[in-house]
């Protein structure tokens, strides 16, 4: 085993594979940081983050406060030198930061400078991006503008969802450190300030953000549906009841706008065997997946084939 300490710190399944090739190439992980333990579902299971459930399989030590900036101490009693980060989720104090004397590094989801924040995969797929990547960077108080140590790309293919690219970011980020860490580790590496002048941001949604507005073009309907699909979903309404929708494709006919250009945006249009066409600024888009509010996610295909309480005419709010 590598003598180097290292303390991890992740909480989401983006973390998940790092911390599994830190164990498999045999790193001295001397410590876990995550979050605490969620209740999760309608039946409120308390659940541990998967991060906590493979170290404790190695017996690694699992810290998990409450406010970090409060309760840090145990960390450091760990006597790091090194502390690697990955979709933690709570903002490490500078205290954590000074600690280890090789520093913090992040695995962060995005081509720094591009979207700082906590919802990186998200936002590049709602912004219709056509590559996006992961940044192996130091740490600093403000977040994500640390020196660029390596970054690795890749393309946005035009079905990803967020969970598609999510996973897939999680394996080339964990590939990245691979190749990167031996360098931090030895002092060798380099790394070199972001540009501040190409800096975008990608803040954490909020339940305004998740609603579909359709005063939009379909292809934008499209990305904002599936950047965030399978979480937390974009929501529409309907006869005053929550729908939330979580599939769709742009629909793919010449003449739509022609034919429905004097429907206002939102408006039910038609109903296909499979899909609900709604009116958007620059023609249809077409809803093949949905959830009512207290029903099951379920396509719009096996949906009609029992009641259907979508009528042409209607309105999406």
């Amino acid at each position: 085993m590598k003598e180097e300490r290292i303390v991890f710190m992740g909480t989401a399944s983006f973390s998940l594979a790092v911390l599994k090739m830190l164990i498999e190439e045999k790193y001295n992980v001397v410590g876990v940081v995550s979050q605490p333990d969620r209740y999760v579902g309608r039946k409120k299971v308390l659940t541990m983050p998967d991060v906590k459930v493979e170290a404790l399989k190695y017996d690694i030590p699992v810290i998990q406060p409450v406010k970090i900036k409060e309760d840090y101490q145990a960390i450091l009693d760990l006597k790091p030198d090194l502390i690697i980060t990955a979709a933690y989720g709570q903002i490490v104090p500078q205290a954590i930061l000074e600690a280890p004397r090789l520093g913090c590094v992040n695995v962060h989801a995005s081509l720094l400078p591009l979207y700082r924040g906590g919802a990186p995969v998200h936002q590049c797929i709602i912004d219709g991006q056509e590559k996006t990547g992961v940044t192996i960077m130091y740490m600093v108080k403000k977040m994500d503008a640390g020196h660029i140590i390596s970054q690795k790309e890749t393309p946005i293919l035009y079905d990803d969802t967020v969970g598609i690219l999510y996973d897939r970011l999680s394996v080339l980020g964990a590939d990245l450190l691979k190749e990167t860490l031996p360098s931090i580790l030895a002092g060798t590496n380099a790394s070199i300030p972001q540009d501040e002048s190409l800096v975008t941001y990608a803040p954490t949604l909020s339940r305004e953000d998740e609603r579909l507005n359709w005063h939009m073009t379909a292809l934008q309907v499209y990305n904002k549906v599936r950047g965030t699909n399978p979480w937390p979903g974009s929501y529409t309404t309907y006869l005053g009841k929550t729908v939330k929708i979580w599939a769709g494709q742009v629909h793919q006919c010449e003449n739509a706008m022609k034919h429905h250009a004097h429907q206002e945006s939102g408006t039910i249009v038609k109903i296909f065997k499979d899909a609900i066409g709604v009116k958007v600024d620059d023609g249809v888009f077409l809803i093949t997946e949905f959830q009512l509010e207290g029903k099951k996610r379920m396509s719009v295909k096996d949906y009609l084939n029992g009641h259907n309480i979508f009528e042409v005419d209607s309105q999406f709010e």
